[in-house]
């Protein structure tokens, strides 16, 4: 009993000191920037050994992937009720789509900074990085699961994508809450509530039996770009 509580000491300290090493990166970054902070810098702040630091993220990106994991968790958690309790997607989609905003908000600042180096095509940060494949592909099982427990019914071709679709969506509506200055990002709110319309509106047209040709055009297309990002 003793060896457990010990073990289970050591896990609770490892957690803590793995959290106050990344609240620390993500001050200083949104101190600093990104670029111009260092893992010593983060250590030191920190009060930890910087050969520590190391030890619970191995570079500056996995700090970011981490941050990327833990918005993600936060969401989970508030779309969870909504998702329970919600059966039409309209519904389902806008109350998720909200409750993403809402999450995210508290990143606002921090997520300016971030930007500047997560853009480039070429950064391991970047959302459709294969360096962000975890954090992208949980977020993608979320929305399909928007998709999934509603009362819609979709081709099976079409309803095998929207997962992915989804996400896309989402994270058009994240760049324009980056750049939206309006209290309480009231803009990015009304976006969703106007854009979460139409796309439920192009999900169910899509699924016409008439739409068939154009509809297997438009996910071989999208097949290709999955391939590019893997």
């Amino acid at each position: 009993m003793e060896e457990t509580g010990l073990a289970l000491s050591k896990t609770t300290r490892g957690a803590q000191t793995r959290a106050l090493i990344l609240e620390t990166a993500l001050e200083l970054f949104k101190e600093r920037g990104y670029e111009q902070t260092t893992m010593r810098a983060i250590a030191e702040k920190a009060g930890v050994a910087l050969g520590n630091a190391y030890y619970y993220f191995k570079s500056k990106e996995h700090l970011i992937q981490a941050f990327y994991l833990r918005m993600h968790d936060e969401l989970v958690a508030a779309a969870r009720p909504i998702l329970d309790r919600e059966t039409d997607l309209r519904e389902r989609l806008l109350q998720v789509m909200r409750a993403t905003v809402a999450t995210m908000e508290p990143y606002h600042q921090f997520s300016a900074v971030l930007f500047k180096t997560a853009a480039d095509p070429a950064s391991p940060l970047n959302p459709f990085s294969p360096e962000s494949y975890e954090a992208r592909q949980q977020s993608i099982v979320l929305f399909d699961e928007v998709v999934a427990g509603s009362n819609s019914r979709l081709p099976k071709d079409l309803r095998a994508e929207m997962g992915y679709l989804l996400w896309l969506y989402h994270m058009g509506i994240v760049l324009f809450w980056i750049h939206d200055q309006s209290p309480g990002s009231a803009r990015t709110y009304r976006l969703v509530d106007r854009t979460g319309e139409i796309v439920v509106r192009l999900i169910k047209l899509a699924g016409h039996p008439l739409m068939r040709p154009l509809r297997k055009s438009a996910l071989l297309m999208i097949s290709d770009l999955k391939e590019d990002m893997q």
